[in-house]
């Protein structure tokens, strides 16, 4: 699996590997929706956390164990997502961090941004895409259910979150063989989005 970083895009959203010139506008985004952190993340992005969140997402960045990326639309960040536990000799990998300000939920956001992060791994050699979810976020599980992602099961105490939380995971992947029918639906739901816009798919 050579997993790269680069510039992903679709009509609906842009992904650019995280830098510098992301760093204000992205906690900016972070400090739109300050109860979200303490109740559903395993670490937060918002206020004084923030500084230390970045830190981190550039360490790793540099390190190579994940690669992030800032969700752009319309030219303004919305958000960010990540590969995180990048196992390349395994061709396995976990796309997670993921936040949205409140204003990019609930539209095309989401899923046109993990449709391009789908294909980009799969592209790259991928065989194993998997999601960590908590188990209180019920809105995240019934997204990857929608996605077509297949539930494999809990991870009991899997982390211990920012706030001192023991907290349960819940894990989702997807196959490389799967892709190609998940990519179809996921399209096609997509393009519900152009015809409520009215425009052409």
């Amino acid at each position: 699996m050579n997993l790269t970083p680069a510039v992903l895009e679709n009509r609906f959203v842009r992904l650019e590997p995280l830098a510098d010139r992301h760093r204000e506008p992205l906690r900016a985004a972070s400090d739109e929706d300050p109860d979200l952190w303490p109740a559903l993340y395993y670490r937060s992005y918002g206020g004084a956390h923030f500084d230390a969140g970045w830190d981190d997402l550039v360490a790793g960045q540099s390190a190579g164990t994940r690669i992030p990326f800032a969700v752009m639309m319309d030219g303004t960040l919305v958000g960010m997502s990540s590969y995180i536990d990048i196992q390349r000799n395994n061709q396995a990998l976990e796309i997670g961090t993921t936040y949205y300000r409140p204003s990019a939920r609930g539209g095309p956001v989401n899923p046109a941004a993990k449709r391009l992060l789908l294909e980009h791994a799969f592209a790259c050699g991928a065989n194993r895409v998997a999601f960590k979810v908590d188990d209180l976020n019920l809105r995240s599980q019934a997204a990857m259910l929608k996605l077509g992602a297949t539930r494999e099961g809990v991870l009991r105490h899997d982390m211990i979150t920012w706030t001192g939380r023991v907290r349960n995971s819940v894990v989702f992947s997807i196959l490389a063989e799967e892709w190609p029918e998940l990519r179809a639906r996921l399209d096609e739901r997509l393009s519900a989005f152009d015809v409520r816009a009215g425009t052409e798919g």
